[in-house]
């Protein structure tokens, strides 16, 4: 009797068994089936419908506009990113240009969008300082002459592009109703290139952007509002990012707030565990612009819903499958990253709307190759070890003589971003990128701003050692940090008229901007104390030949 119910028994757990496994497998195979079976209607999800699953909605197509974009912060960047959205580059670079091609070749007006427009469409009110500012002639420098050489892309601006025509890829991801949105007769003109398209093409050897170009504006404003067609995770990192896709092709790196404003980084915290803020890239981007950098890509602030604009479109398994429903009925969901990325830490909406910022894509790797740099002064990223720069003061003697830190603009360039980085606090600028076209005669890109604003109680006067080791600073930068410091110009007044615009104002609260004011003061009286010591001709490179501002006495010859 007792071998009989004991065979019953072992008979009924291997059923159980099979049929959880049927299940597991109908469940991993349901997403597959549906797109197979689903050969009805196309339409766009609207927010009026009821959440569906992501199988629902089919895997993404790949379109040509796609290869243009690129964004990493990574120290491996020059690597194509392992997302579900990245293009796979058959052909190499040879191929993406021929994409590129599509949009225009070279022609008597390839640089229509290389320079200012002349036309502000968005200047600020009447008596604001921030319009004050851009009208100070500080700002109304001009750049040399651009030839092909100094522009990321050559096109021909007369040139109209087809989307149908592009490997009929455009077919495949939108319908009618999506390319009629750029013209009405379904073919794009330079004019009406969509704002990403016209950012990319802006770029030059001198800045990311233009000082007035209105395409900025306009892409700022696409990246609050766009309609988000597809969601994947961003493939490295030590937190969670996602990647989104816009209606019009366009993408931008999508950080999610992890804590409020008013919360500081805990004293006990290291730089390199930090949580990362959404509202610090925000700031950063307006910082830049205020400094006259333009380094910075556009970066706007972004109200999401979770469940519509994330969970619903996403095709990245591995993300959806992190969405839960907290105790207090919020949407939530963790991801996959190195830190951070657990139901501990799950980002929670309330209760399924989060706000994050939305950074521009820049161009794709296979069409403008980035290189990455070590950071000279990179901190030791550990909890005892200390960097040589931490323990010789001589340290920036053996920077200067080595290359691309020997001649050209490369060393000022670094005290830009170290001016740049102690105003915001930000500790972690590990590595740095330029564009390979350029050489070592270009800009710095400031990317990966997240670990800024984190303490406005504290000056963290290490972000500064390389002004005070090094004593140089463009005169561009010096004017203008002067002019920063005046009543009239005043930092954080401008920042707070800045940030205003966004739509998740008020992006700093009131301690963050008073520590900038603060910071600036000493930034300042570290370069006095450089031309004190070692004489303004020195310490200061003329960049402003011609510039009939405040004059100094040249105290000393340069060496180097």
């Amino acid at each position: 009797m007792k071998m009989i119910l004991l065979r019953k028994f072992r008979v009924l757990i291997l059923m159980v068994f099979l049929i959880a496994c049927s299940m597991h497998i109908m469940i991993d195979l349901l997403p597959k089936l549906e797109r197979h079976g689903s050969t009805g209607c196309s339409c766009s999800h609207t927010p009026s419908e009821e959440p569906k699953s992501w199988g629902k909605q089919g895997w993404p197509n790949k379109h040509s506009l796609r290869i243009l974009q690129d964004f990493s912060n990574e120290p491996s960047s020059n690597v194509s990113l392992h997302s579900l959205e990245r293009v796979p580059v058959a052909g190499d670079k040879s191929q993406a240009f021929r994409r590129l091609d599509h949009h225009g070749q070279r022609g008597d007006r390839k640089r229509q969008f290389m320079q200012d427009a002349g036309v502000d469409k968005n200047v600020p009110a009447k008596g604001s300082r921030l319009s004050a500012l851009y009208d100070h002639p500080l700002y109304k420098t001009s750049l040399p002459p651009l030839t092909d050489e100094d522009t990321l892309f050559n096109v021909n601006t007369d040139i109209r592009f087809d989307p149908k025509a592009a490997e009929d890829q455009f077919s495949h991801v939108a319908g009618e109703s999506n390319i009629d949105e750029f013209s009405q007769t379904g073919e794009l003109t330079a004019d009406s290139y969509p704002n990403w398209l016209r950012f990319h093409i802006g770029i030059n050897r001198y800045e990311l952007y233009s000082r007035h170009n209105p395409v900025i504006d306009a892409l700022l404003k696409d990246l609050a509002t766009q309609r988000i067609t597809s969601v994947a995770m961003k493939s490295g990192g030590t937190q969670l990012k996602l990647i989104m896709t816009f209606q019009n092709y366009g993408q931008a790196l999508f950080k999610p707030m992890k804590q409020t404003r008013e919360q500081e980084t805990p004293p006990d915290f290291f730089y390199f565990s930090d949580f990362e803020r959404h509202n610090a890239e925000i700031a950063a981007f307006h910082l830049d612009k205020i400094l006259d950098f333009r380094r910075v890509p556009p970066v706007a602030g972004r109200l999401a819903n979770m469940t519509k604009e994330i969970r619903d479109v996403t095709r990245d398994k591995k993300l959806w499958r992190t969405f839960f429903i907290s105790p207090a009925n919020n949407v939530c969901f963790y991801g996959e990253c190195s830190y951070y990325c657990s139901t501990e830490h799950a980002l929670c909406g309330k209760p399924d709307q989060i706000e994050g910022s939305l950074a521009a894509f820049l161009p794709d790797l296979a069409l403008a190759k980035r290189k990455t740099w070590r950071n000279p002064w990179r901190r030791s990223y550990h909890k005892r070890k200390k960097a040589e720069w931490e323990v010789d003061p001589d340290y920036c003697e053996e920077v200067k003589q080595t290359p691309p830190y020997d001649s050209g603009t490369r060393l000022l360039d670094i005290m830009d971003m170290t001016i740049f980085d102690f105003l915001m606090g930000n500790m972690d600028r590990h590595h740095y990128e330029t564009f390979e076209k350029f050489g070592n005669e270009t800009f710095i890109i400031h990317l990966d701003n997240g670990r800024g604003f984190g303490k406005h109680s504290h000056d963290e006067l290490s972000i500064l050692v390389p002004l005070n080791q090094c004593c140089r600073v463009r005169k561009s930068t010096h004017l203008r940090l002067q002019l920063l410091a005046k009543e009239e110009y005043k930092l954080s007044v401008l920042m707070a008229e800045s940030l205003v615009r966004d739509r998740l104002s008020p992006i700093l609260i009131q301690p963050h901007l008073d520590a900038m004011d603060r910071r600036l003061r000493q930034v300042l009286n570290v370069l006095s104390d450089c031309i004190e010591k070692e004489g303004y001709s020195y310490v200061v490179e003329d960049d402003l030949q011609g510039y009939q501002g405040t004059d100094h006495a040249h105290n000393g010859p340069r060496r180097r």
